[in-house]
């Protein structure tokens, strides 16, 4: 685990998520399409499982809107963040990386109410997809896409 932060896994891996979070896609799926822009999970690699990283789409030096799926900055820095109170103490990058220690088994029972509470508002940008863009077309509003791919939804379905 990166710097020295353990954790206990109660469930399996990928099963037993709560029954209001039903991601489209797994973490490993996310940094194979192409999320953050490639700036995310660089410096802790040995704390998920090495076929996360196989296909991932990571860049070495500095954030690359290119590497993302939708190719566009749809990312706010994590000082934002911070600022607004998002970060939790032990997931210092934010929701994605509660979300890859969640998909690894970690329980945390307030926690993971307040992310999948955050998450479950997402779906809004799921309803303005759907109401403003034709169904399959995923070059209409490509940067809420890419927001939406950040958090584990899948656009390309709609």
């Amino acid at each position: 685990m990166q710097h020295g932060y353990e954790y206990e896994r109660t469930e399996p891996v990928g099963k037993n998520f709560a029954p209001l979070f039903k991601p489209d896609v797994t973490p490993k799926e996310m940094l194979e399409l192409g999320v953050f822009g490639g700036k995310y999970m660089n410096d802790c690699k040995d704390e998920f499982p090495k076929s996360w990283f196989v296909n991932a789409k990571l860049s070495p030096e500095k954030k690359d809107k290119n590497l993302n799926y939708f190719r566009v900055n749809a990312s706010q820095p994590l000082s934002v963040w911070k600022a607004k109170g998002w970060i939790y103490k032990d997931d210092p990058r934010g929701w994605f990386e509660w979300y890859c220690r969640y998909y690894m088994g970690r329980r945390i029972e307030v926690e993971d109410r307040r992310q999948i509470k955050r998450w479950r508002m997402m779906v809004r940008h799921v309803s303005q997809i759907r109401n403003k863009c034709r169904a399959g077309d995923i070059s209409c509003n490509t940067r809420q896409r890419q927001a939406l791919l950040h958090w584990a939804y899948d656009s390309r379905k709609l």
